[in-house]
């Protein structure tokens, strides 16, 4: 199904370059250039060569590849000669999925470059680790100032007025 619609374009695509230069013809039926020459009949866009009958038959539009009672694929040249609609269609195939993977791949990487990414499991552990010290850093601080205001407590020396010894002489 999905070949059958995408077929169509991809012919239209690949062989757009080469139909521009060619012109139809008005009026001449296809069917005039059988026993001729490939290049002769394909020179109006409308016709179908068909190499194994050596005929040239009109384009069947309502089906988009021309069915196997008309001309087997292997034998069918529309556009060029040197292009049969079998390898014309494995070529797309891979040109189309080798594009839809390219695009995949840079859809992927975008979007993991875009994602924001948290701290990893060593950034936390670093983390954790400096606000511990912090907080015995201040444990310390707070013993440390106990512990001196015990001292000076017990020589006298307050932190109120700092001069009252000298004062009391």
């Amino acid at each position: 199904m999905v070949l059958r619609v995408l077929v169509p374009f991809v012919l239209v695509v690949f062989n757009l370059g080469l139909i521009v230069g060619q012109t139809a013809a008005p009026g001449s039926a296809c069917s005039v250039h059988s026993n001729t020459s490939c290049e002769i009949c394909l020179k109006n866009v409308s016709c179908l060569w068909c190499n194994s009958d050596q005929k040239c038959i009109d384009y069947p539009v309502r089906t988009i590849l021309p069915p196997r009672s008309l001309c087997e694929l292997p034998s069918a040249r529309w556009g060029v000669c040197w292009v049969d609609f079998q390898a014309l269609i494995i070529a797309m195939s891979m040109i189309l999925g080798a594009l839809l993977l390219a695009v995949l791949i840079c859809c992927c990487c975008c979007c993991r470059k875009k994602k924001v990414r948290g701290p990893d499991k060593t950034e936390e552990k670093i983390i954790r680790q400096n606000e511990q010290r912090k907080i015995r850093q201040e444990e310390r601080k707070v013993e440390m100032r106990v512990r001196h205001d015990e001292i000076r407590n017990k020589y006298g020396l307050t932190k109120e007025n700092p001069y009252s010894k000298f004062e009391n002489n």
